[in-house]
């Protein structure tokens, strides 16, 4: 399992004092007004930054991060993923997972067979749709309710699923 969880994305600078505009990739982008740092990750390298505020324009997160004075500064890292610690996560209920966690998981059907592994998870305004790859065979869109979904082993790394009827078409 990941021990890094990804909260938001940042899309541009915002303003003339560093703040950054940030896509948020959580349910719940007010968590970010519990947060004190994120983890900002460049892709070349990962640096812990203090919050100093938080305010939201439209459906997207400003950050003023500490250390950045400036919209250069802040411009510099645009597209750059912003992480918590599990520490840090809001703590799910029943039957909710980090889809972190999801990402590679085996899934199987209640009769017993591989049906790949999740690839991508789909958030829809009804329900989030589980995207299972297997090599050979065509993408498999699985719905994330109760009818379909059986059982998910988080440590085991294997979902059990119901096919239901017209999914595989």
């Amino acid at each position: 399992m990941n021990d890094l969880l990804q909260v938001g994305i940042i899309t541009k600078a915002h303003g003339v004092r560093g703040e950054v505009r940030v896509y948020p990739t959580t349910d719940d982008p007010r968590r970010f007004l519990d947060l004190e740092t994120v983890i900002v990750d460049n892709g070349k390298t990962q640096k812990t930054v203090e919050i100093t505020s938080v305010k939201f324009v439209k459906n997207m997160v400003v950050l003023k991060l500490a250390g950045v004075e400036n919209p250069d500064e802040a411009e510099r890292l645009r597209q750059a993923r912003l992480f918590v610690t599990r520490e840090q996560a809001v703590p799910l209920g029943e039957d909710e997972y980090f889809i972190a966690d999801l990402i590679d998981m085996s899934v199987v059907s209640d009769e017993g067979e591989e049906l790949g592994t999740i690839a991508d998870v789909l958030t829809t305004g009804a329900n989030d749709v589980y995207v299972v790859k297997k090599e050979g065979a065509n993408d498999l869109l699985l719905p994330a309710i109760g009818e379909c979904v059986r059982n998910v082993d988080v440590p085991g790394r294997v979902m059990e699923v119901h096919l239901m009827p017209g999914l595989r078409d």
